[in-house]
């Protein structure tokens, strides 16, 4: 059996029982209660789907499989929803099971009640979602972004939420910035986080590009990647240098002819990009007073 991932200190601190985040109604019937609150049976025609729902696909054979466990063993974890009216109730979490539920023809579902705005129903939901185990690395970094947009969260504090250090979520957000065909690779699992991460140090979308059709079409590991982003990275930094230098040179070329019109005599400068001389050569006395009025230092 797996080991079941750990929530987020937000994903806990949003769901808990605590006296503050009591019960909206006294008349809703509390079935049981466990360690992590009071359970309600509710009937399924009263719960409306959670607007707020990040993922909208899910799969049609993994919801049947989970309808047919739910008819033998019922509903092990609970759902989470909040009330909007007497007998009306919106899901906050747990739409899978709530789908497959209905499949499986139950007409109540085990339920946790909570209070709940607008805003901390879309963060339950994304925060929710990014727990599942099978989500991939730009679904993840979808709902990460939607957390700091749509709820005002900065980085910081959306790590806390889901437990994770800053410069995770920092390399998840930067997957946003790859091309959209990339992006798509990484969604449909054609390509791991670890080849994004590597081209995303490659600032020319052509180049990304590149480098993505050559994974695929040679199906390169993560660290043929790494040496292959480091060699075009190498001969990038050498194309700019030299790019450099011979911009460096035209200026001063263009420089040189400026000073030699300007003085009516060959003018001559040398710069090696921090420092340098200009020589100013003079035919005989008469040519230098005349170099020296121009400079008016007569």
């Amino acid at each position: 059996m797996s080991k079941k991932k750990a929530l987020g200190r937000g994903l806990n601190a949003l769901l808990s029982d605590s006296e503050k985040d009591e019960r909206l109604e006294s008349d809703i019937p509390v079935v049981h209660t466990s360690p992590s609150g009071s359970i309600s049976e509710i009937p399924v025609e009263h719960i409306e789907v959670n607007p707020f729902q990040p993922r909208t696909h899910f799969d049609q054979e993994a919801l049947e499989e989970l309808a047919e466990s739910i008819k033998v063993h019922g509903i092990i974890q609970p759902i989470t929803v909040r009330r909007l009216a007497r007998d009306q109730y919106q899901l906050i979490s747990g739409e899978r099971r709530f789908q497959a539920s209905q499949l499986a023809g139950l007409k109540t579902i085990p339920a946790y009640v909570r209070a709940a705005d607008d805003q901390q129903m879309l963060e339950m939901a994304l925060i929710e979602n990014i727990q599942r185990e099978n989500l991939n690395a730009i679904e993840i970094a979808l709902s990460y972004q939607r957390l700091i947009s749509e709820c005002n969260l900065k980085q910081e504090q959306l790590g806390e939420r889901v437990g994770k250090n800053r410069a995770t979520v920092t390399n998840y957000l930067r997957l946003l910035k790859l091309p959209p065909d990339v992006q798509i690779a990484v969604r449909d699992n054609r390509i791991t986080m670890g080849h994004a991460r590597a081209i995303i140090n490659v600032e020319n979308p052509d180049q990304q590009l590149y480098i993505f059709k050559k994974i695929l079409a040679e199906d390169l590991s993560v660290r043929k990647v790494e040496e292959l982003v480091r060699s075009l990275s190498e001969a990038n930094a050498e194309k700019s240098k030299a790019t450099t230098s011979t911009t460096a040179n035209r200026e001063i070329s263009q420089l040189q002819s400026q000073l030699s019109s300007h003085f009516g005599t060959r003018v001559v400068v040398k710069s090696d990009g921090k420092k340098g001389e200009i020589k100013i050569p003079f035919l005989s006395v008469e040519d230098l007073n005349r170099i020296l009025d121009i400079l008016k230092m007569q």
